[in-house]
């Protein structure tokens, strides 16, 4: 299976940067598409942003001019890079990863989450 293993997270004032990375590893044929999500305390999970295979990204609106989702294909790794964060902003954030086997099934991945708190 695929393991996806996320680091960057932390604790970081109001107004400041962090930059989450994931990397994949493991079996697979090809990794299709990656994005970021986050459960804030009591909320559901939520996507923060994904980007595909070509390149093509999505993000949520509260998110929107301050996030950027890119990505390495040589090193299988999907970056978030969050600037002028915002205590709304705490959550554990969840690296997400499409995915094809050698038998080319789909399949998705999720990795462990990495907490971001964001003091006022």
């Amino acid at each position: 299976q695929v393991q996806l293993v996320e680091s960057g997270g932390g604790l970081v004032q109001a107004g400041g940067s962090l930059r989450l990375s994931c990397a994949a590893s493991g079996s697979f044929f090809t990794i299709n598409d990656m994005g970021w999500y986050r459960a804030a305390p009591g909320k559901q999970r939520e996507l923060v942003a994904s980007i595909i295979n070509s390149g093509g990204t999505n993000y949520a609106d509260s998110v929107k001019g301050r996030f950027t989702i890119s990505r390495e294909h040589a090193k299988n790794t999907v970056y978030l890079q969050m600037n002028s964060l915002k205590p709304e902003d705490t959550a554990v954030y969840y690296c997400n990863a499409h995915y094809s086997d050698s038998t080319l099934s789909r399949l998705i991945a999720w990795g462990q989450g990495t907490q971001v708190t964001v003091s006022s």
